[in-house]
């Protein structure tokens, strides 16, 4: 039932972040002309990653239920103001980076609550069809809310789209706060110091090798692999393919489109897969499908690439989410999701350092070294902890 309920309460704010970056990084680029500031915009999205360590300690202290459902109320009450701001005429870039940085201290950690929930209701052995079906709340949201958001605002203009973002982030907020059969032990809930808790939970993630390479991973895809889809996106279609705001939308709806089908495609076969070898494998491939994706001539070369971009992308990412949920113990299952979250900040990093180099270098020189540094590193991690990542009889590698 909890799953159930979840479900679309996770899919409403999917739905609602996705329409909201496409909207809104077109509107960035299109009136600052900058691709500084393109990537500046992405980068705050993201500042609260450096939260979300605290935000998996108090999710395990106050149950990680209420703390999603403030989360999301924090999410409506801002949409609300952007709808107030957009309709009045009143709106600039300024007000738009006001309210993207006070987002990103919160929703960088909403996926942290969305996992962590997962592993208090899920056995061991459905980990990585459960992540494989969670994870379709965002890349099906990232299909329709990249089209309808950059088709809305074509037809109606910025106002009528954002109140129904701000819609879909109140529903989300409702359907949260219906989430019921949360299952919390008793030394969930005992009370301790905070920061005795998150250096507990350091703590267990440096002494588990299979966490830990996972981290350093997860750390180096977001530093190379995510800026050149998730910030750069809006450039490459404007700059690079010449194409308007409805292209921008069939790229973002084809690596999604692409990413679902990769997590559908994994919850078919989830028995039969070796996480870990999985996640370095399909790491690698999306790699490589990012530097097809840059030499693409077209919009129609570059939305299929973009398919073949999320399907990798997602294999890897569910694998990865999966080997942790697995890995680390119930007690310590937040703390360790929101050290995972913690490897985002390698994306605003990646992104602010990309800027000046799509300037200086080029766009395809950039692509090109984000990625042969991504896959030189890859190797070396798999190689490093080749023993709990690439051996078959490895614990990451059970199914």
């Amino acid at each position: 039932m909890l799953f159930r309920s979840q479900w679309p309460a996770d899919l409403a704010t999917s739905w609602a972040y996705e329409m909201e970056t496409i909207v809104l990084g077109w509107y960035v680029l299109v009136e600052t002309k900058s691709v500084y500031l393109l990537t500046a915009f992405a980068a705050i999205q993201f500042a609260g990653t450096l939260l979300s360590p605290m935000f998996g300690v108090m999710g395990n202290r106050i149950g990680n239920k209420r703390l999603l459902c403030g989360m999301r109320g924090v999410y409506a009450v801002l949409s609300i103001v952007m709808v107030t701001l957009t309709l009045s005429g009143q709106l600039t870039p300024m007000y738009v980076f006001i309210c993207t940085t006070l987002l990103g201290l919160v929703r960088p950690s909403d996926l942290v609550m969305r996992y962590a929930l997962i592993g208090e209701t899920m056995p061991a052995s459905h980990m990585l069809a459960a992540a494989s079906v969670s994870r379709t709340t965002q890349d099906s949201a990232r299909i329709m809310g990249a089209l309808s958001g950059a088709a809305l605002v074509a037809a109606f203009g910025m106002g009528p789209v954002y109140v129904v973002i701000a819609s879909f982030y109140a529903l989300s907020f409702v359907l949260t706060t219906r989430v019921t059969g949360v299952r919390r032990s008793a030394e969930d809930t005992a009370r301790s110091s905070p920061w005795l808790d998150l250096r507990e939970g350091v703590a267990y993630t440096w002494n588990t090798p299979q966490i830990l390479a996972v981290m350093w991973l997860a750390l180096l895809v977001n530093l190379t692999a995510y800026p050149l889809t998730h910030g750069l996106l809006p450039y490459v279609a404007k700059e690079v393919l010449h194409t308007n705001q409805t292209g921008l939308g069939y790229l973002s709806a084809g690596f999604a489109a692409g990413a679902v089908i990769g997590a559908l495609a994994l919850n078919r076969v989830s028995v039969l897969v070796p996480p870990a070898r999985c996640m370095v494998v399909f790491c690698l491939g999306w790699y490589l499908m990012l530097i097809v994706f840059s030499h693409a001539g077209g919009i129609a070369f570059a939305v299929a690439a973009m398919i073949f971009t999320g399907f990798t992308q997602s294999l890897s990412m569910v694998s990865m989410s999966a080997l942790l949920l697995r890995a680390s113990s119930g007690p310590l299952r937040s703390r360790v999701m929101g050290l995972r979250m913690l490897m985002i900040y390698g994306l605003p990093v990646g992104l602010m350092a990309a800027g000046p180099l799509v300037t200086r270098l080029g766009y395809h020189a950039t692509v090109w070294l984000y990625c042969v540094i991504g896959i030189a590193l890859t190797v070396l991690i798999a190689w490093r902890w080749r023993a709990h990542l690439w051996r078959h009889d490895a614990l990451a590698n059970r199914r």
